[in-house]
């Protein structure tokens, strides 16, 4: 990557000092329990039977364009979470997320329609990312080729139920890899797929990074952190344990693994 002077250092995402809360609701104990009592007690004032979970607790970085930024930790450690805060759908309990220009999050659980063709969900993805008709209708071909899903047959005319969830995964990264973005956050896509999709996957990242955009890689797979971030963030329990180049932080991630 091109060295950058200070000036030209142009943030895209500035998290000071994040904090994200969820409440979901916990199980609840027999009414005439000592533990119903007491959580009773200490509830008092809050929603009853509702549980916090403090996901992110006081995360603070900057983001720059041409970053490619992974974003590594334990399970539940909050990597997706954080990206769904910085996307704009998850409330800061305390802090505040600034993102310039529009954040685009996909994960492999992106909502295409099952009962719809491939072709219609092109379409209708394109446009939900901001595309307009003429832009899909130009890369249409290549975000078909891209995926590669045509590769033993006519699959893009069928509806995406027929699909193999590897298949609708490389067409949704396919799809919003066809856009330039500003900020895009890509959550676990890099996994599904062979070996052929994930080096066109990580090509395609690199590209993104030369065209002046930020993209978060939330991944377990360090070689595909390796190959494609000059950056790492490595959550733990919520907080940011390290923040730096990917090979110094990932030597210590290993270290802490014992992977």
């Amino acid at each position: 990557m091109a060295d950058h002077t200070f000036e030209e250092r142009i943030p895209t995402v500035i998290a000071d000092e994040l904090h994200i809360v969820y409440r979901v609701n916990g199980a609840k104990a027999g009414k005439g329990s000592a533990t119903a009592a007491l959580s009773r007690i200490l509830k008092r004032g809050e929603e009853r039977g509702v549980r916090k979970v403090h996901a992110v607790k006081g995360v603070s970085f900057v983001a720059y364009r041409g970053e490619a930024i992974g974003l590594i930790g334990s399970n539940g450690s909050g990597k997706s979470t954080l990206l769904r805060a910085i996307a704009g759908l998850l409330p800061a309990e305390k802090g505040k997320v600034y993102t310039d220009g529009q954040p685009s999050l996909l994960g492999v659980n992106a909502a295409l329609m099952n009962d719809l063709t491939g072709e219609r969900n092109v379409i209708l993805g394109g446009l939900a990312m901001g595309m307009t008709r003429e832009q899909i209708k130009e890369r249409y071909e290549e975000i078909v080729e891209f995926s590669g899903i045509n590769e033993k047959g006519d699959f893009i005319t069928l509806p995406m139920r027929t699909y193999s969830s590897g298949m609708a995964a490389r067409l949704r990264f396919s799809i919003a890899a066809a856009k330039d973005h500003d900020v895009l956050m890509i959550d676990e896509a890099l996994a599904t797929g062979d070996r052929k999709f994930q080096k066109r996957s990580e090509e395609r990242i690199r590209e993104l990074r030369t065209e002046a955009g930020t993209v978060f890689l939330v991944s377990h797979n360090n070689k595909s952190i390796r190959d494609t971030c000059n950056r790492v963030l490595w959550l733990e329990r919520g907080e940011l344990r390290m923040d730096g180049p990917t090979d110094e932080v990932l030597k210590e991630y290993e270290k802490f693994t014992g992977k």
